[in-house]
């Protein structure tokens, strides 16, 4: 019989991360290659997720850097099938690139309504922007993820990131980021369903409140996170490298019989607030 911790190695098991420059999607990828699996990291910024990726070389690590774009579905499917080319497999991927342009209606910091970010004030290039990449981006890359494991015929594992904000409202964070993150999470229902068959399992992290630089920035105001920290029953806002071990769970076999599950991971934001 297989050891417990056994059901977690990864080693040699290729990984594709988009949105890997920097945040969440960074940490899933050190989180995989740092138990030796072999990772391609995705981003907007070729720059930056070069930096990253050799970064993570100097530590003996197997990972490569291929710029991306993932609202183009195009370089997408280019990006899956190079990775496959490159490593010979498709074990996981995350779906995790994601922007949240444009604020809420609400500035926690400074308990003041934000104009900009009122429904009657909603701008259509910032709405189309938002759902182009985080409903249509997420998408694609499901879309040919599941493609490349069907040809290879092994099972695998697909992680998209959500939100909390797909179940609970948040006046500090954008409209379209939202209604975005709603319909990813139902993407994950339906794709799970129809992959089941196949050995391929589709599940969803829901990250609360972690510091990273979405959102053009705001967190980088210690009186922004303080501020939405309250909103948090344990606190305070959560560091990216506390979601490292729920992405080796959902990438590895420790999660082989989980699908269409959507994981929150937002130190009891869902809950509510007692006080």
């Amino acid at each position: 019989m297989n050891s417990v911790t056994s059901k977690f190695d990864v080693e040699g098991r290729s990984v594709f991360v988009t949105g890997g420059g920097a945040g969440l999607g960074l940490a899933y990828a050190e989180a995989l290659a740092e138990c030796g699996a072999k990772v391609t990291l995705t981003g907007r910024s070729s720059a930056n997720i070069e930096a990253e990726a050799a970064r993570m070389r100097d530590l003996g690590w197997t990972v490569h850097a291929h710029q991306l774009d993932i609202s183009d579905a195009t370089a997408v499917a280019a990006a899956i099938d190079e990775h496959v080319a490159r490593f010979g497999s498709l074990d996981a991927v995350f779906a995790n690139a994601g922007i949240g342009d444009g604020p809420g209606f609400w500035d926690a910091a400074h308990q003041r309504r934000v104009p900009q970010g009122e429904i009657e004030n909603l701008a259509q290039s910032s709405w189309a922007r938002i759902l182009d990449v985080n409903l249509n981006g997420t998408a694609y890359t499901v879309s040919n993820a599941a493609r490349a494991m069907k040809v290879l015929g092994r099972p695998g594992s697909i992680v998209v990131t959500s939100s909390v904000a797909s179940t609970m409202a948040f006046p500090t964070i954008a409209t379209a980021y939202m209604v975005s993150k709603a319909a990813v999470s139902h993407l994950v229902r339906q794709v799970a369903l129809e992959l089941a068959e196949f050995g391929i399992r589709v599940n969803a992290i829901s990250p609360g409140m972690f510091v990273t630089n979405i959102g053009g920035g705001y967190l980088a105001d210690p009186a922004a996170r303080a501020a939405m920290g309250k909103y948090v029953p344990m606190g305070h806002m959560a560091d990216v490298h506390q979601i490292k071990p729920l992405a080796l769970y959902l990438a590895s076999d420790a999660s082989d019989f989980m699908t269409g599950a959507e994981l929150p991971i937002d130190g009891g934001v869902l809950l509510g607030a007692f006080k």
